[in-house]
Protein backbone atom coordinates (compact mmCIF):
# COMPACT_ATOMS: atom_id res chain seq x y z
CA UNK A 1 0.00 0.00 0.00
CA UNK A 2 0.95 3.27 -0.64
CA UNK A 3 0.95 6.41 1.79
CA UNK A 4 1.00 10.20 1.39
CA UNK A 5 3.21 12.79 3.25
CA UNK A 6 1.45 14.89 5.85
CA UNK A 7 0.61 18.52 4.93
CA UNK A 8 -0.15 20.90 7.79
CA UNK A 9 -2.48 23.87 7.45
CA UNK A 10 -2.58 26.40 9.64
CA UNK A 11 -5.13 29.51 8.41
CA UNK A 12 -4.97 28.80 5.37
CA UNK A 13 -1.50 28.13 5.22
CA UNK A 14 -0.30 24.59 3.50
CA UNK A 15 3.08 22.82 4.16
CA UNK A 16 3.78 19.43 3.40
CA UNK A 17 5.79 17.27 5.59
CA UNK A 18 8.18 14.96 3.67
CA UNK A 19 11.75 13.04 4.62
CA UNK A 20 13.61 15.19 2.46
CA UNK A 21 12.36 18.24 3.81
CA UNK A 22 13.11 17.38 7.75
CA UNK A 23 17.00 16.60 6.22
CA UNK A 24 16.61 20.05 4.93
CA UNK A 25 15.07 21.58 8.11
CA UNK A 26 17.84 19.95 10.21
CA UNK A 27 20.51 22.00 7.67
CA UNK A 28 18.82 25.30 8.05
CA UNK A 29 19.03 24.69 11.98
CA UNK A 30 22.44 23.66 12.09
CA UNK A 31 23.42 26.73 10.03
CA UNK A 32 21.34 29.15 11.66
CA UNK A 33 23.52 27.98 15.25
CA UNK A 34 26.43 28.55 13.59
CA UNK A 35 25.70 31.95 12.06
CA UNK A 36 25.19 32.86 15.51
CA UNK A 37 28.68 31.95 16.49
CA UNK A 38 30.15 33.47 13.47
CA UNK A 39 27.94 36.90 14.38
CA UNK A 40 29.17 36.94 17.66
CA UNK A 41 33.08 35.82 17.90
CA UNK A 42 34.30 36.52 14.25
CA UNK A 43 35.68 34.96 11.72
CA UNK A 44 38.50 32.42 13.81
CA UNK A 45 36.05 29.65 15.01
CA UNK A 46 34.25 28.97 11.30
CA UNK A 47 36.13 29.68 8.97
CA UNK A 48 39.81 29.26 7.23
CA UNK A 49 40.11 32.43 5.95
CA UNK A 50 43.05 34.73 6.03
CA UNK A 51 44.90 37.57 4.77
CA UNK A 52 45.74 35.69 1.64
CA UNK A 53 42.53 34.25 1.27
CA UNK A 54 39.79 37.07 2.48
CA UNK A 55 37.43 35.33 -0.19
CA UNK A 56 36.00 32.46 0.58
CA UNK A 57 33.54 29.63 -0.15
CA UNK A 58 30.71 32.49 0.84
CA UNK A 59 32.02 35.07 -1.63
CA UNK A 60 32.90 32.36 -4.39
CA UNK A 61 29.44 30.18 -3.90
CA UNK A 62 26.74 31.93 -2.05
CA UNK A 63 27.35 35.43 -3.18
CA UNK A 64 29.41 34.81 -7.30
CA UNK A 65 27.83 31.31 -7.95
CA UNK A 66 24.30 32.66 -6.27
CA UNK A 67 24.13 36.09 -8.30
CA UNK A 68 24.51 33.84 -11.27
CA UNK A 69 22.22 31.33 -10.82
CA UNK A 70 19.84 33.63 -9.73
CA UNK A 71 19.78 34.94 -13.94
CA UNK A 72 16.97 33.09 -14.64
CA UNK A 73 14.72 35.74 -13.40
CA UNK A 74 15.48 38.70 -15.32
CA UNK A 75 16.46 36.31 -18.31
CA UNK A 76 13.08 34.91 -18.35
CA UNK A 77 11.37 38.48 -17.71
CA UNK A 78 13.77 39.42 -20.77
CA UNK A 79 12.28 37.30 -23.06
CA UNK A 80 8.72 37.19 -21.72
CA UNK A 81 8.31 40.98 -21.21
CA UNK A 82 10.33 42.46 -23.60
CA UNK A 83 10.65 40.18 -26.72
CA UNK A 84 7.55 38.83 -25.88
CA UNK A 85 7.77 35.08 -26.39
CA UNK A 86 4.59 34.47 -24.43
CA UNK A 87 5.15 31.04 -24.47
CA UNK A 88 7.62 30.98 -21.96
CA UNK A 89 5.42 32.99 -20.04
CA UNK A 90 4.62 29.74 -17.84
CA UNK A 91 8.06 29.21 -16.88
CA UNK A 92 8.66 33.67 -16.44
CA UNK A 93 6.99 33.15 -12.31
CA UNK A 94 8.63 30.21 -11.39
CA UNK A 95 11.94 31.98 -12.72
CA UNK A 96 10.89 34.98 -10.73
CA UNK A 97 10.49 33.31 -7.44
CA UNK A 98 13.61 31.58 -7.64
CA UNK A 99 15.25 34.61 -8.57
CA UNK A 100 13.92 36.50 -5.90
CA UNK A 101 15.31 34.20 -3.25
CA UNK A 102 18.19 33.75 -4.73
CA UNK A 103 19.29 37.13 -4.23
CA UNK A 104 18.28 37.36 -0.84
CA UNK A 105 20.05 34.40 0.27
CA UNK A 106 23.11 36.35 -1.23
CA UNK A 107 22.86 39.31 0.91
CA UNK A 108 22.99 36.72 3.82
CA UNK A 109 25.70 35.50 2.54
CA UNK A 110 27.44 38.91 1.93
CA UNK A 111 26.29 39.91 5.30
CA UNK A 112 28.55 37.31 6.86
CA UNK A 113 31.09 38.13 4.80
CA UNK A 114 31.65 41.11 6.08
CA UNK A 115 34.54 41.47 9.26
CA UNK A 116 32.16 44.20 11.02
CA UNK A 117 29.30 42.55 9.97
CA UNK A 118 27.11 45.42 12.28
CA UNK A 119 28.56 47.92 9.86
CA UNK A 120 26.81 46.76 6.77
CA UNK A 121 24.13 50.06 7.09
CA UNK A 122 27.27 51.79 6.20
CA UNK A 123 27.61 51.99 3.18
CA UNK A 124 24.26 53.56 2.39
CA UNK A 125 25.73 56.64 4.51
CA UNK A 126 28.91 57.15 3.31
CA UNK A 127 28.50 56.28 -0.02
CA UNK A 128 31.75 55.18 -2.24
CA UNK A 129 30.37 56.19 -5.66
CA UNK A 130 33.42 55.23 -7.26
CA UNK A 131 33.84 51.61 -5.97
CA UNK A 132 32.60 48.76 -8.42
CA UNK A 133 31.75 46.77 -5.10
CA UNK A 134 29.76 49.81 -3.88
CA UNK A 135 27.50 49.39 -7.73
CA UNK A 136 27.05 45.39 -7.00
CA UNK A 137 25.64 46.55 -3.22
CA UNK A 138 23.27 49.37 -4.93
CA UNK A 139 22.14 47.37 -7.71
CA UNK A 140 21.29 44.10 -5.87
CA UNK A 141 19.80 45.99 -3.08
CA UNK A 142 17.21 47.72 -6.22
CA UNK A 143 17.26 44.65 -7.94
CA UNK A 144 15.45 42.68 -4.57
CA UNK A 145 13.06 45.46 -3.82
CA UNK A 146 11.91 46.10 -7.20
CA UNK A 147 11.43 41.66 -8.13
CA UNK A 148 9.82 41.67 -4.33
CA UNK A 149 7.60 44.36 -4.67
CA UNK A 150 6.28 42.42 -8.35
CA UNK A 151 6.21 39.43 -6.83
CA UNK A 152 3.32 40.89 -4.37
CA UNK A 153 1.90 42.69 -7.09
CA UNK A 154 1.56 39.97 -9.62
CA UNK A 155 1.00 37.10 -7.20
CA UNK A 156 0.63 37.84 -3.63
CA UNK A 157 -2.40 40.39 -4.66
CA UNK A 158 -3.99 37.16 -6.33
CA UNK A 159 -4.74 35.64 -2.88
CA UNK A 160 -6.26 38.94 -1.52
CA UNK A 161 -8.81 39.87 -4.43
CA UNK A 162 -8.80 39.92 -8.21
CA UNK A 163 -9.84 43.48 -7.48
CA UNK A 164 -6.76 44.47 -5.59
CA UNK A 165 -4.99 42.79 -7.97
CA UNK A 166 -5.91 44.30 -11.11
CA UNK A 167 -5.07 47.50 -9.48
CA UNK A 168 -1.54 46.27 -8.86
CA UNK A 169 -0.76 44.81 -12.29
CA UNK A 170 -1.11 48.07 -13.63
CA UNK A 171 2.22 49.36 -11.99
CA UNK A 172 4.04 45.43 -12.88
CA UNK A 173 5.32 46.72 -16.44
CA UNK A 174 7.48 49.48 -15.08
CA UNK A 175 8.72 47.38 -11.88
CA UNK A 176 9.80 44.86 -15.22
CA UNK A 177 11.80 47.73 -16.66
CA UNK A 178 13.66 48.61 -13.41
CA UNK A 179 13.68 44.97 -12.97
CA UNK A 180 15.63 44.46 -16.10
CA UNK A 181 18.38 47.17 -15.89
CA UNK A 182 19.56 46.71 -12.50
CA UNK A 183 20.75 43.00 -12.71
CA UNK A 184 22.39 43.81 -16.34
CA UNK A 185 24.65 46.68 -14.29
CA UNK A 186 25.23 44.16 -11.44
CA UNK A 187 26.01 40.92 -13.45
CA UNK A 188 28.64 42.92 -15.68
CA UNK A 189 29.87 44.47 -11.56
CA UNK A 190 30.90 41.32 -10.30
CA UNK A 191 33.33 40.95 -13.22
CA UNK A 192 34.95 44.23 -12.79
CA UNK A 193 35.49 43.13 -9.16
CA UNK A 194 38.57 41.13 -10.55
CA UNK A 195 39.84 44.11 -13.09
CA UNK A 196 42.30 45.33 -10.05
CA UNK A 197 43.41 42.06 -9.48
CA UNK A 198 45.83 41.55 -12.85
CA UNK A 199 48.66 41.50 -10.90
CA UNK A 200 47.79 38.03 -8.80
CA UNK A 201 45.40 36.34 -11.45
CA UNK A 202 46.83 34.26 -14.39
CA UNK A 203 47.01 35.32 -17.59
CA UNK A 204 44.00 32.78 -18.58
CA UNK A 205 41.86 34.55 -16.29
CA UNK A 206 42.63 38.11 -16.03
CA UNK A 207 41.06 39.80 -19.07
CA UNK A 208 39.49 43.35 -19.65
CA UNK A 209 36.48 41.46 -21.22
CA UNK A 210 35.57 40.28 -18.07
CA UNK A 211 32.42 42.02 -16.96
CA UNK A 212 30.69 41.18 -20.21
CA UNK A 213 31.93 37.65 -19.84
CA UNK A 214 30.26 37.65 -16.45
CA UNK A 215 27.18 39.60 -17.98
CA UNK A 216 26.94 36.86 -20.97
CA UNK A 217 26.89 33.46 -18.64
CA UNK A 218 24.95 34.98 -16.21
CA UNK A 219 22.22 35.04 -18.78
CA UNK A 220 22.63 31.58 -20.54
CA UNK A 221 22.74 29.62 -17.03
CA UNK A 222 19.35 31.06 -17.05
CA UNK A 223 17.40 28.89 -19.15
CA UNK A 224 19.77 26.22 -18.04
CA UNK A 225 18.36 26.91 -14.22
CA UNK A 226 14.88 26.71 -15.65
CA UNK A 227 15.46 22.97 -16.92
CA UNK A 228 16.42 22.10 -13.84
CA UNK A 229 14.19 23.77 -11.38
CA UNK A 230 10.95 22.94 -13.88
CA UNK A 231 11.95 19.21 -13.98
CA UNK A 232 12.38 19.33 -10.03
CA UNK A 233 8.52 20.47 -10.10
CA UNK A 234 7.88 18.34 -12.33
CA UNK A 235 9.08 15.14 -9.94
CA UNK A 236 7.58 17.11 -6.78
CA UNK A 237 4.34 18.63 -7.71
CA UNK A 238 3.55 16.60 -11.14
CA UNK A 239 3.62 20.11 -13.03
CA UNK A 240 4.87 19.68 -16.90
CA UNK A 241 5.99 21.86 -19.36
CA UNK A 242 6.42 21.04 -22.90
CA UNK A 243 9.77 20.10 -24.07
CA UNK A 244 9.21 22.51 -26.63
CA UNK A 245 9.34 25.35 -24.64
CA UNK A 246 11.84 24.42 -22.53
CA UNK A 247 14.25 23.15 -26.20
CA UNK A 248 13.87 26.81 -27.43
CA UNK A 249 14.08 28.69 -24.04
CA UNK A 250 17.42 26.85 -24.09
CA UNK A 251 19.12 26.97 -27.69
CA UNK A 252 18.24 31.08 -27.17
CA UNK A 253 20.71 30.72 -24.16
CA UNK A 254 22.91 28.05 -26.15
CA UNK A 255 23.12 30.99 -28.85
CA UNK A 256 24.79 33.36 -26.14
CA UNK A 257 27.24 30.66 -25.25
CA UNK A 258 28.44 30.53 -28.88
CA UNK A 259 28.80 34.48 -28.42
CA UNK A 260 30.57 33.78 -24.96
CA UNK A 261 32.64 31.06 -26.80
CA UNK A 262 33.70 32.88 -29.89
CA UNK A 263 34.11 36.06 -27.76
CA UNK A 264 36.67 34.35 -24.96
CA UNK A 265 38.76 32.51 -27.28
CA UNK A 266 38.88 35.25 -29.76
CA UNK A 267 40.18 37.56 -26.36
CA UNK A 268 42.74 34.94 -25.69
CA UNK A 269 44.26 35.05 -29.26
CA UNK A 270 44.10 38.43 -29.55
CA UNK A 271 46.17 39.33 -26.62
CA UNK A 272 48.85 36.64 -27.28
CA UNK A 273 47.69 34.23 -24.35
CA UNK A 274 46.72 31.12 -26.49
CA UNK A 275 50.15 28.98 -25.38
CA UNK A 276 48.89 29.27 -21.63
CA UNK A 277 45.70 27.22 -22.60
CA UNK A 278 48.00 24.37 -23.69
CA UNK A 279 51.17 25.06 -20.93
CA UNK A 280 49.40 21.98 -18.83
CA UNK A 281 49.24 23.96 -15.56
CA UNK A 282 46.21 23.50 -13.17
CA UNK A 283 44.78 26.90 -14.67
CA UNK A 284 44.61 25.16 -18.12
CA UNK A 285 43.57 22.02 -16.89
CA UNK A 286 41.07 23.64 -15.44
CA UNK A 287 39.94 25.79 -18.19
CA UNK A 288 39.46 23.00 -20.47
CA UNK A 289 37.50 21.50 -18.17
CA UNK A 290 35.37 24.15 -17.51
CA UNK A 291 34.85 24.35 -21.30
CA UNK A 292 34.05 21.29 -22.32
CA UNK A 293 31.73 19.99 -19.77
CA UNK A 294 30.34 23.35 -19.09
CA UNK A 295 30.10 25.08 -22.51
CA UNK A 296 30.98 22.51 -25.56
CA UNK A 297 29.41 19.72 -24.50
CA UNK A 298 25.90 21.57 -23.57
CA UNK A 299 25.83 23.31 -26.88
CA UNK A 300 26.23 20.03 -28.69
CA UNK A 301 23.06 18.63 -26.87
CA UNK A 302 20.61 21.83 -27.52
CA UNK A 303 21.31 22.27 -31.38
CA UNK A 304 21.12 18.75 -31.72
CA UNK A 305 18.04 16.30 -32.07
CA UNK A 306 18.79 15.12 -28.42
CA UNK A 307 17.19 18.49 -27.14
CA UNK A 308 13.97 17.07 -28.21
CA UNK A 309 14.41 14.72 -24.92
CA UNK A 310 13.18 15.78 -21.66
CA UNK A 311 16.36 13.95 -19.76
CA UNK A 312 18.66 15.39 -22.04
CA UNK A 313 17.34 18.83 -21.27
CA UNK A 314 18.01 18.35 -17.97
CA UNK A 315 21.66 16.84 -18.61
CA UNK A 316 22.47 20.42 -20.45
CA UNK A 317 20.83 22.06 -17.64
CA UNK A 318 23.29 20.17 -15.12
CA UNK A 319 26.42 20.57 -17.62
CA UNK A 320 25.95 24.45 -18.13
CA UNK A 321 25.18 25.11 -13.83
CA UNK A 322 28.03 23.09 -13.08
CA UNK A 323 30.20 24.80 -15.96
CA UNK A 324 29.27 28.21 -14.10
CA UNK A 325 29.81 27.34 -11.08
CA UNK A 326 33.44 26.03 -11.54
CA UNK A 327 33.37 29.43 -13.81
CA UNK A 328 33.12 31.43 -10.55
CA UNK A 329 35.34 28.94 -8.42
CA UNK A 330 37.96 29.63 -11.16
CA UNK A 331 38.23 33.04 -11.04
CA UNK A 332 38.03 33.14 -7.44
CA UNK A 333 40.63 30.16 -6.36
CA UNK A 334 42.54 29.13 -9.86
CA UNK A 335 43.21 32.12 -11.50
CA UNK A 336 45.45 33.36 -7.77
CA UNK A 337 46.53 30.01 -6.67
CA UNK A 338 50.29 30.51 -8.39
CA UNK A 339 50.61 33.92 -6.76
CA UNK A 340 49.68 33.42 -2.97
CA UNK A 341 51.64 29.54 -2.99
CA UNK A 342 49.42 28.24 -1.10
CA UNK A 343 45.94 26.88 -0.98
CA UNK A 344 42.48 27.58 0.75
CA UNK A 345 39.84 25.05 1.60
CA UNK A 346 36.57 25.97 3.59
CA UNK A 347 35.99 24.60 6.43
CA UNK A 348 33.48 22.26 7.44
CA UNK A 349 31.41 24.78 9.36
CA UNK A 350 31.61 27.49 5.97
CA UNK A 351 30.14 24.26 4.09
CA UNK A 352 27.09 23.64 6.23
CA UNK A 353 26.12 27.23 6.44
CA UNK A 354 26.43 27.46 2.44
CA UNK A 355 24.25 24.21 2.73
CA UNK A 356 22.27 25.06 5.34
CA UNK A 357 21.17 28.30 2.93
CA UNK A 358 20.38 26.36 -0.15
CA UNK A 359 17.79 23.80 1.96
CA UNK A 360 16.52 27.45 3.09
CA UNK A 361 15.71 28.36 0.04
CA UNK A 362 14.34 24.85 -1.23
CA UNK A 363 12.04 25.19 1.87
CA UNK A 364 10.96 28.98 1.00
CA UNK A 365 10.27 27.48 -2.76
CA UNK A 366 8.17 24.72 -1.55
CA UNK A 367 5.84 26.69 1.03
CA UNK A 368 5.32 29.64 -1.78
CA UNK A 369 4.39 26.99 -4.48
CA UNK A 370 1.81 25.40 -2.44
CA UNK A 371 0.33 28.54 -1.22
CA UNK A 372 0.32 30.72 -4.15
CA UNK A 373 0.17 30.12 -8.14
CA UNK A 374 2.89 29.81 -9.28
CA UNK A 375 3.28 26.36 -11.02
CA UNK A 376 0.58 26.07 -14.24
CA UNK A 377 -2.12 29.19 -12.30
CA UNK A 378 -3.19 26.96 -9.67
CA UNK A 379 -1.28 26.13 -6.07
CA UNK A 380 1.04 22.96 -6.17
CA UNK A 381 -0.03 19.89 -3.80
CA UNK A 382 3.14 17.62 -3.24
CA UNK A 383 2.79 14.62 -5.25
CA UNK A 384 1.51 11.45 -3.48
CA UNK A 385 4.51 8.58 -3.63
CA UNK A 386 4.28 5.08 -3.08
CA UNK A 387 5.99 3.38 0.37
CA UNK A 388 9.29 2.48 -0.48
CA UNK A 389 8.69 -1.06 0.87
CA UNK A 390 5.07 -0.94 -0.71
CA UNK A 391 4.54 -4.24 -3.54
CA UNK A 392 5.88 -4.34 -6.83
CA UNK A 393 2.62 -4.08 -8.76
CA UNK A 394 2.83 -0.07 -7.60
CA UNK A 395 4.52 1.53 -10.68
CA UNK A 396 5.97 4.61 -11.47
CA UNK A 397 2.99 5.15 -13.83
CA UNK A 398 0.53 4.99 -10.86
CA UNK A 399 2.93 7.22 -8.83
CA UNK A 400 2.61 9.73 -11.48
CA UNK A 401 -0.79 9.22 -12.01
CA UNK A 402 -1.79 10.07 -8.35
CA UNK A 403 0.05 13.13 -8.96
CA UNK A 404 -1.94 14.29 -11.78
CA UNK A 405 -4.91 13.29 -10.03
CA UNK A 406 -4.20 15.76 -6.99
CA UNK A 407 -2.71 18.74 -9.31
CA UNK A 408 -6.47 18.20 -10.80
CA UNK A 409 -8.04 18.30 -7.76
CA UNK A 410 -6.13 21.84 -6.98
CA UNK A 411 -6.79 23.71 -10.13
CA UNK A 412 -10.62 23.09 -9.62
CA UNK A 413 -10.48 23.79 -6.22
CA UNK A 414 -9.00 27.47 -7.49
CA UNK A 415 -11.26 27.97 -10.02
CA UNK A 416 -14.29 27.50 -7.63
CA UNK A 417 -11.94 29.80 -5.30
Amino acid sequence: MGRTYKQLDFLGWKFTITPIRFILTGFVAICAAIIVVRLLTGFGLVTNLNDQWPWGLWIAFDDMVGVALAGGGYGSALLVYSFRYQKYEEVARGALLTSLFGYILVMVGLLLDIGQWHNFWRPMVSMGYTSVLFAVLVCVSIYITVAGLQFFCEIVTERISERVNKIAMKIVPFLIFIGLIFPVIHQATLGGLFLIMKSKMDPIWWSELMPLYFLLSSFFVGSAMLCLETELARRAYSHTIPVDVLKMLSRVGGRVMIAYVLIRFGDLYWNDKIAFLFDGSFSSNMFWLEMVAGIFIPIAIIFSSLANQRAWLVIYGTLTVGGVILNRMNYTFTSMLSYHGTGYFPSIWEILISIGLVSLGCLIYCFIVENFNILGGAHAIQTKILNSFANSENSWAKWIAMGKQYQDEVHAQSKKI
